[in-house]
């Protein structure tokens, strides 16, 4: 099988990238088993480039044709960045209005950090539901594994469900989201929160990772989803190494190919701390900004993440010095 991967460039004068902010006019071409090689756009079949080339429908009132961010809300005890610090509902209005650049905000009531054991859906809606409550009126996603979790949350006004297992945790999870007609991130993760990091192993991480994802989002159009209704993420850092995660992010322009939006949470992960020195979570947000700035320079079109303000800033100062087309953006 062949995998296509655009390679934008800001002298690039070929057509633009899912109705987005970049250009691209090569492609670099994955086997299995072969090195890659780079084809100019005019050698690749109309229908193989189709992907690439048809602008993403918005989700959740999101336009995709320039970067997003959503805002991480967690209101957990544990969570490996911020746990206990919102998790009552006081603390968490206060951090969301200082999230105002985000263009959603992702509201989180079970920890998925490395080895993380899960909590009751009980547990998870309790801790969510005030939040939401509270925050009626701002666009909110809801993150969870668990279906009776996303259905109290989006009859509490979430418009969005972001499950960190692609709908394999919670086997009603993929009803109730057709059901509803709502949309959803579907994220590759290798094990599960407990054991994901236990040796991850993959044949070719960046093509298995796409594989999975292609099987996931099978499953839910098979369940009634529509497809115009799914993002994918690729999971940076569940169940795998830092290798992993680097190869992934130089090659994320491949899940372009997929035909949906995609969505990156990288934020303040650990590999960014073992590169950038920074042992604690919180310091790592100049790392953070230096990979969501090279992902929306192969044009990831959502970006998790904490420091919604700075990153918001670094987006707003890329555009005005060039980012690629930057009139596009206009």
């Amino acid at each position: 099988m062949r995998y296509l991967r655009p390679l934008p460039h800001p002298a690039a004068d070929g057509p633009r990238l899912a109705g987005g902010w970049l250009r691209f006019d090569r492609m670099a071409v994955h086997e299995r088993g072969r090195p890659v090689r780079i084809r100019p756009v005019a050698e690749i079949a109309e229908a193989d480039l189709e992907p690439f080339l048809t602008p993403r429908a918005p989700i959740a009132g999101i336009d995709f044709d320039r970067p997003s961010i959503m805002g991480i809300l967690n209101v957990t005890p544990d969570s490996f960045s911020d746990g206990g610090r919102f998790d009552d509902t006081a603390a968490a209005v206060a951090q969301a209005e200082a999230m105002q650049a985000a263009d959603i905000l992702d509201i989180g009531g079970e920890s998925t950090r490395p080895g993380a054991a899960g909590v009751e859906a009980e547990t998870e809606i309790a801790r969510i539901l005030p939040v939401i409550t509270a925050l009626a009126g701002r666009r909110l996603s809801v993150d969870t594994r668990k279906a009776s979790v996303a259905r109290a949350a989006m009859d509490a006004g979430a418009v969005l469900v972001n499950d960190v297992s692609a709908m394999t945790f919670d086997g009603d999870m993929a009803a109730r989201v057709a059901a509803a007609d709502a949309p959803i991130c579907l994220m590759h993760a290798q094990g599960s929160p407990e054991t994901m990091q236990a040796d991850p192993r993959y044949d070719d991480v960046l093509l298995d990772v796409y594989d999975a994802l292609v099987a996931r989002m099978a499953a839910a159009e098979a369940a009634g989803v529509r497809r115009n209704r799914i993002l994918i993420d690729p999971g940076i850092g569940f169940g795998k190494t830092m290798d992993h995660n680097l190869t992934l992010l130089r090659g994320i322009g491949l899940f372009h190919g997929l035909g949906v939006p995609i969505l990156l949470g990288a934020s303040r992960k650990g590999f960014i701390g073992t590169l950038g020195e920074a042992p604690r979570a919180a310091d790592r947000m100049g790392g953070t900004l230096a990979i969501t700035l090279a992902a929306v320079a192969q044009g990831i079109q959502m970006h998790r993440v904490h420091d919604v303000a700075q990153v918001a800033q670094g987006l707003a100062l890329w555009r005005v010095t060039g980012g690629y087309d930057g009139a596009l953006w206009n």
